[in-house]
């Protein structure tokens, strides 16, 4: 990947040690030179995700968290130069039956998958329109589609990002920059490790490619596997009373 004058781009991945979001990274194949920022609260594990990239790798301390930190964050990221994909993967999930006897744990799970994207994508796309280009690659999910029982804080989060995620690619029109909303399914991976795989499930590295597809293409939503989107609209179609019925 190159930028707007033909130059190795630079990314950040917020949520640094994201599986999805070092898919992305891997899957773009962009050129040895590109610096990628890595931002994260476990500077080990940072360090770590960055020798497994072909690229010039720097860290960044980031709290999802920290709202109140997010605008210097963005700032010492963009004061070194121009960025041109902001990647917003920080994400936690937990079972819905613990979130139901701790209040302040899905608190902090909405915090997270929620309000700490929208301080910081707010404050990186402020900075992008006045580069005047720039692509921010939001993480979704099916569960944004309509929210069960069984991960309804979950799906809430995911819905308000969703929904943030829409109307900032809307506000951005005409500026330069854009916004590629990521749909995946159920994926198999570290952050749903001990749970049974539901259908149209995928992978960290699918999705990184499908990213890395529409980011070429310009496409402005990713479901993947590109089927999830017939079963989004079957979703919404379910009388209320069927919805509760299911389980998971």
């Amino acid at each position: 990947m190159l930028d707007a004058l033909g130059r190795p781009a630079r990314i950040l991945l917020l949520g640094g040690t994201s599986e999805i979001g070092l898919a992305i990274l891997t899957a773009l194949r962009a050129p040895r030179e590109t610096e990628v920022l890595l931002a994260g609260r476990d500077e080990q594990r940072l360090a770590a995700a960055g020798k497994e990239l072909p690229y010039a790798v720097r860290t960044l301390p980031f709290d999802a968290l920290d709202t109140g930190g997010h605008q210097q964050l963005i700032d010492a990221a963009f004061d070194g130069g121009d960025i041109d994909v902001v990647i917003s993967a920080a994400g936690v999930l937990a079972r819905q039956d613990t979130l139901d006897g701790d209040p302040l744990a899905a608190a902090r799970l909405v915090e997270t998958n929620l309000t700490g994207h929208v301080t910081t994508v707010l404050a990186a796309a402020a900075r992008m329109r006045g580069q005047g280009h720039g692509v921010i690659v939001i993480l979704s999910s099916i569960a944004a589609v309509r929210p069960r029982k069984a991960n309804l804080v979950y799906g809430a989060a995911k819905a308000g990002l969703d929904a943030f995620a829409r109307g900032l690619a809307d506000a951005l029109h005409g500026t330069g920059v854009r916004v590629l909303l990521v749909r995946p399914g159920f994926v198999i991976g570290r952050m749903t490790e001990g749970m049974s795989p539901a259908p149209l499930s995928t992978t960290p590295a699918a999705v990184g490619s499908a990213v890395a597809a529409a980011l070429a293409s310009g496409d402005a939503v990713v479901w993947v596997p590109g089927p999830l989107r017939l079963l989004a609209v079957a979703m919404r179609l379910v009388p209320r009373a069927a919805w509760r019925k299911i389980r998971r």
